[in-house]
């Protein structure tokens, strides 16, 4: 067991170091989609986990069974998408974007058997073909931090803009 796995046991939802590696770690997976290292984001994920970006509008509770989503990834579509975006036939990312992604006001909002639930804010900035495009608003993310090294279960990034423009995300916010 690392000190990640050591720090999980204990900790409540209120203690600031537990945030500060959280932020820490979200800061990690930002940076390496930045880097465009996603398999090495791709392994930030535990084995089971999911990522979706639910339709734009207020529902952040959507259910992907009932609704249709921009991303309703299980563990195994998220490495298939990871796989295609690193190759040249993937028309719409290569070359690639260049990308930032900017997280704040990270909020640990429940701790339950070493599994954080966390919120924050993001902004993620995608140039390409002298177009900028933004993406804003909310991630929610459930973080095992139970295990060595921590691992994402689950990711929804839940969009704050009431359309997008040109309508498709070829990117991971």
């Amino acid at each position: 067991m690392n000190a990640d796995a050591n720090l999980s046991h204990g900790l409540t939802k209120d203690d600031p170091v537990l945030r500060a590696r959280i932020e820490d770690f979200l800061y990690l997976e930002a940076d390496l989609l930045d880097e465009w290292r996603i398999e090495e984001w791709f392994a930030l994920f535990a084995e089971g986990a999911t990522y979706e970006v639910p339709p734009t509008g207020d529902d952040k509770d959507a259910d992907p069974a009932t609704s249709l989503f921009y991303i309703a990834d299980d563990y195994v579509r998220l490495r298939e998408r990871v796989m295609r975006l690193t190759k040249k036939e993937a028309h719409s990312e290569f070359p690639r974007s260049q990308q930032r992604h900017m997280i704040s006001n990270v909020r640990v909002t429940a701790m339950t058997a070493g599994v954080a639930d966390v919120t924050c804010n993001f902004i993620t900035y995608r140039a390409k073909r002298g177009v900028v495009d933004t993406y804003y608003g909310k991630h929610l993310y459930r973080i095992d931090c139970a295990a060595s090294p921590w691992k994402i279960r689950s990711k929804r990034s839940v969009l704050g803009m009431d359309m997008l423009y040109p309508g498709k995300l070829t990117i991971i916010i």
